[in-house]
């Protein structure tokens, strides 16, 4: 039995010796292969840089959109039936004298129609508006050059699209396939990164007399003008503001439920195999210190500990790297792409480090068992 003598402060001496080689030995295998613990904490870096971005980026489109639905400024919103809740998936319908109709209930102040377009190389979404009747809404929007249209064939831009184009007043662009000449350049939030004027866009859509959406706002009694709706439009879907603004969130689409939950897996599993691969080599590589170490009288458990902290210094390092790589990519996006959203949360932050973990730690655990069976008789003979 392995006997041990207390130091000054009363550790054992052979033991704090042991100790001192279990953390030499971590170290100098990490740098006895240095390409392979590069690609190993490259591809554990990689599950925190998968989870992270495409839960960002998800998240920051959907706060994105809930600011600018929210910026129109209307209490109640008006949709066909059986009409999706984004409006890259709405097709107009809806008869544009309905929004006539809605004007006359009593308790209503404004009402404007929306039909709204996306532009199939840029994917942007543009609405089709009656200016006047839009600005209506909410005070209107904040021009940081140039004004409101004067002819059909003239577009507002907000100031992340005219950014991400290098757009500038009189300037030429093409949306839906036909030319455009920005007349203003507005301060973004106000539902569309583009607007052209309702009839240009019923023309270019083949939708005449028809829009997609319509925007109410009451003069005070949401809930009561809503009913009149709902009772005047019946199978419509008429919402408050406040509550489509809460279906806008990754919890509340079901659709988008399984997408995440792939990437997290996805990312699961690749640390996960890169932890086994990696650890399971090493074990086999210093079978003869593995040996040695259970001579000098570590134990089984010893020696689970000495490769789970390799396996938790490969895991930390990994996710160092991811968050760096993670933080750079988006930052390099919101510079590239000024209209993307990217809202990373520091919940996800902790569940992805949380994930990473756990994979790692699930990949050593059949290599941390292997090496604590090992015979050191046999691991001293191994060549």
């Amino acid at each position: 039995m392995l006997e041990y003598v207390s130091g000054k402060e009363g550790v054992p001496k052979k033991k704090k010796r042991i100790s001192t080689v279990y953390l030499q030995l971590v170290w100098n295998n990490l740098g006895v292969r240095p390409l392979r613990s590069t690609l190993s904490v490259v591809a554990i870096s990689l599950q925190i840089f998968l989870i992270l971005l495409i839960v960002g980026l998800t998240s920051g489109v959907l706060a994105d959109w809930r600011a600018r639905a929210q910026g129109v400024g209307a209490d109640i919103l008006v949709q066909p039936p059986n009409s999706s809740i984004f409006p890259a998936f709405t097709s107009a319908v809806i008869p544009q004298s309905v929004g006539d109709q809605i004007s006359k209930l009593p308790g209503v102040a404004r009402v404007a129609s929306v039909l709204i377009v996306v532009d199939s190389h840029s994917f942007n979404v543009i609405y089709g508006i009656q200016y006047d009747r839009f600005t209506a809404l909410s005070d209107g929007f904040t021009y940081l050059s140039g004004g409101p249209f004067q002819a059909s064939n003239q577009a507002i831009a907000d100031d992340l699209a005219a950014g991400s184009r290098h757009l500038r007043v009189g300037d030429t662009i093409t949306l839906i396939n036909r030319q455009f000449v920005i007349c203003g350049i507005v301060l973004h939030g106000k539902g569309a990164r583009f607007f052209i004027p309702m009839d240009t866009a019923q023309d270019i859509a083949g939708s005449s007399g028809r829009v997609s959406w319509i925007y109410v706002k009451s003069a005070g009694n949401t809930d009561g003008v809503r009913a009149q709706i709902v009772k005047l439009l019946p199978g419509y879907r008429v919402r408050s503001m406040a509550e489509y603004l809460t279906l806008m969130t990754s919890q509340n689409l079901p659709e988008l439920r399984p997408f995440i939950r792939s990437f997290i897996g996805l990312g699961v599993a690749i640390s996960f195999l890169v932890v086994l691969l990696t650890m399971h080599t090493m074990v086999l590589e210093r079978t003869r210190e593995i040996g040695i170490l259970k001579a000098l009288g570590s134990t089984k458990l010893d020696i689970c500990w000495f490769i789970f902290v390799e396996t938790l210094v490969m895991a930390v390092l990994g996710i160092l790297a991811g968050l760096l790589i993670t933080f750079a990519v988006c930052r390099l996006l919101h510079h590239t792409s000024p209209t993307l959203q990217i809202e990373i949360e520091p919940a996800w932050i902790v569940r992805a480090i949380l994930l990473t973990i756990l994979g790692s730690v699930a990949g050593g655990i059949f290599p941390a068992f292997r090496a604590a069976q090992s015979d050191p008789v046999d691991a001293l003979a191994y060549e």
